[in-house]
């Protein structure tokens, strides 16, 4: 499925857009060096939950799948089976799963949560939540599945 045009401020429409790694990387990851180096950025995050064997999805927000230039990072949502321990995680992709470490050793902001974890919302809530912008309106989201 192909991504939908960016509105007006550059931004998906409201909605949770379905894309793989490839597509997001090929409609995002070029023009400036630096969004260049968060594509590959993004690439390796998703790299590395995926190795972990315990991915279910992975949602990218933010102003990395924007038209802005440089944006600063990538923010995403890692989507765990439920069946994930942290304390199981390698050396290697331990930082994707506290959030300080992954935005200092990794350059990224990296949520994760597993569906056994929420107790109120399903996980389709808990993800379309996230296309809410800090000024209340919406933006939209893209999300891998494994």
């Amino acid at each position: 499925m192909s991504l939908p045009a960016l509105n007006a401020d550059g931004e998906l429409p409201a909605g949770v857009y379905p894309a793989t790694i490839d597509e997001v990387l090929a409609r995002f990851a070029h023009g400036s060096t630096q969004r260049r180096r968060m594509g590959g950025l993004l690439q390796h995050v998703y790299a590395l939950a995926k190795s972990t064997g315990q991915l279910d999805r992975l949602v990218v927000f933010g102003s990395f799948i924007t038209t802005k230039a440089d944006p600063k990072d990538v923010d995403v949502i890692l989507v765990m089976q439920d069946s994930f321990l942290p304390k199981n995680c390698t050396p290697e992709t331990a930082p994707l799963f506290e959030h300080e470490s992954a935005q200092q050793i990794l350059g990224a902001s990296v949520f994760w949560i597993r569906p056994g974890l929420l107790i109120l919302d399903t996980m389709e809530a808990f993800v379309r939540q996230w296309q809410v912008k800090r000024d209340g309106g919406n933006r939209g989201i893209v999300e891998i599945r494994q």
